[in-house]
């Protein structure tokens, strides 16, 4: 999840909207004129790559959301895509632009504008998007009992807001330092009684946030859709003031990582960490938390969290390959000089098919096991994929 510098829930909201901006570059369809095949030419196979050749134009797009924390639904949006000519015979992302809302079953919902650029043949990453959405969720706890593991308070939090940032390579390193600014407006209500199993600290209920976020990137990979080898480091601190807008002072790091490699030519591992801190006046639904497939989104919550996941990928077949999956997670916070801490435990499996050969891009779905019921999800590329 790329840190937007915006709320957490917005921050999930944008890993589907890049999702859906990724997808629709793939999904674009080609002029009349010069329709391309839907199977590949080599083994015959339903095969969107010449789709991916020639993408541009608008493509109405609808993508699900699985997440067990504001339950089934989906985005959709109109997007508009403008592709980049490869540099070197590599792909170069496309500029994409959309706009589009998103609802799910528990009453979620919101309308929601953006844009991710890529510019100077791939050197300069722009992201630029605003949000005006309702989100229902439930606070589980902090300090005293991170994570939770009983009843939650429900609530609704309304936020609207925007953000804008770049990111530009340093040389030909594959290294990108990068600034992005945020701000938002926020406010919390709560169902049923005040006085429910855990407090929701009273200053955070009307809370506005403006925030720089400097961040540095290595990134090695080898494919931006599906890796099978290489390294993808960053490392953000969201830096919330007063003086940019806001009316609190806090800060939030970020250190996360990945790993790819081949261990035969069709055994494919693939390993995810992150660490996460949050100083003293961070709003409890900014906390940190554990984020795993299986986990319910911002239910293990403390003043730091960390996880660690690790997938092998088994390709029997040159279009379809089986993924087995398993990460573990844990929240900690202090009070009256005392660590407390929850960890959790979460696992799965999943299946995938290579939708576009010449791109290294495959799709599926993935069953996940975690501390409360099964949970699907639909993988797109990477269940890490990072915009």
């Amino acid at each position: 999840h790329a840190n937007l510098v915006m709320p957490r829930f917005l921050t999930r909201v944008g890993s589907w909207f890049a999702a859906a901006l990724l997808a629709a570059a793939v999904a674009s369809p080609a002029s009349p004129a010069d329709q391309p095949s839907l199977y590949d030419s080599q083994d015959g196979w339903v095969d969107i790559g010449g789709f991916l050749d020639t993408a541009y134009g608008f493509v109405p797009l609808v993508m699900p959301i699985t997440e067990p924390a504001v339950g089934y639904g989906a985005v959709g949006a109109l997007v508009f895509v403008d592709r980049n000519a490869p540099v070197d015979g590599h792909f170069v992302r496309p500029n994409v632009a959309a706009v589009g809302g998103l609802k799910t079953e528990n009453g979620t919902d919101g309308l929601f504008a953006g844009h991710i650029g890529t510019w100077q043949q791939g050197r300069l990453h722009t992201l630029v998007g605003v949000a005006d959405a309702d989100i229902n969720l439930e606070f589980f706890g902090l300090e005293d009992r991170p994570g939770g593991g009983g009843a939650g308070v429900a609530y609704t939090i309304a936020a609207r807001g925007g953000f804008a940032g770049a990111s530009y390579q340093l040389g030909k390193l594959p290294i990108w330092a990068g600034l992005r600014y945020a701000q938002a407006e926020t406010r919390v209500t709560l169902h049923g009684s005040d006085s429910g199993p855990v407090e929701v600290p009273p200053r955070d209920i009307d809370v506005r946030l403006a925030g720089l976020t400097p961040s540095v990137t290595i990134d090695t990979r080898d494919n931006f859709f599906t890796p099978t080898r290489g390294w993808y480091v960053d490392l953000s601190a969201p830096v919330f003031r007063e003086a940019l807008g806001g009316d609190r002072d806090f800060e939030l790091l970020t250190l996360s990582g990945m790993y790819f490699r081949p261990l035969a030519p069709s055994l494919f591992l693939g390993a995810r960490g992150a660490a996460k801190d949050s100083s003293a006046g961070t709003p409890f639904y900014l906390r940190p938390f554990v984020s795993l497939r299986g986990v319910h989104a911002m239910k293990y919550q403390g003043q730091r969290a960390a996880e660690a996941e690790a997938e092998l990928r088994w390709q029997f077949h040159p279009r379809f390959s089986l993924v087995a999956f398993g990460g573990a997670g844990t929240a900690r916070g202090e009070q009256a000089g005392q660590t407390r801490e929850t960890n959790v435990g979460a696992g799965g499996v999943g299946f995938r098919y290579l939708v576009a050969r010449t791109y290294g891009l495959h799709m599926g779905m993935d069953v996940a096991w975690g501390p409360d019921e099964p949970v699907l999800y639909v993988v797109f590329g990477s269940p890490w994929l990072r915009p």
